[in-house]
């Protein structure tokens, strides 16, 4: 899946930004906010959605797109 959006944080806010893109679309103050925008704008474009926390650890994945089903077996 090529397109992805993100959910960052920046500061005490939290960013939700496209791949690929500059800019933020979008600076909240809470991450349920920038995580309920970011899921809508994967679900609209066929994107996969990255959440991070506070460190920058990746604690989320899930995509919105075509996905293969089932899933190729990963030999």
């Amino acid at each position: 899946m090529s397109k992805q959006i993100w959910i960052s944080p920046r500061g005490n806010k939290w960013v939700v930004h496209s791949s690929g893109s500059s800019r933020a679309s979008k600076i909240v103050d809470s991450k349920a906010d920038a995580f309920r925008i970011g899921r809508q704008q994967a679900i609209n474009n066929n994107a996969e959605l990255i959440s991070q926390k506070r460190n920058g650890q990746i604690n989320l994945k899930n995509s919105y797109g075509n996905d293969p089903m089932p899933p190729r077996d990963k030999d």
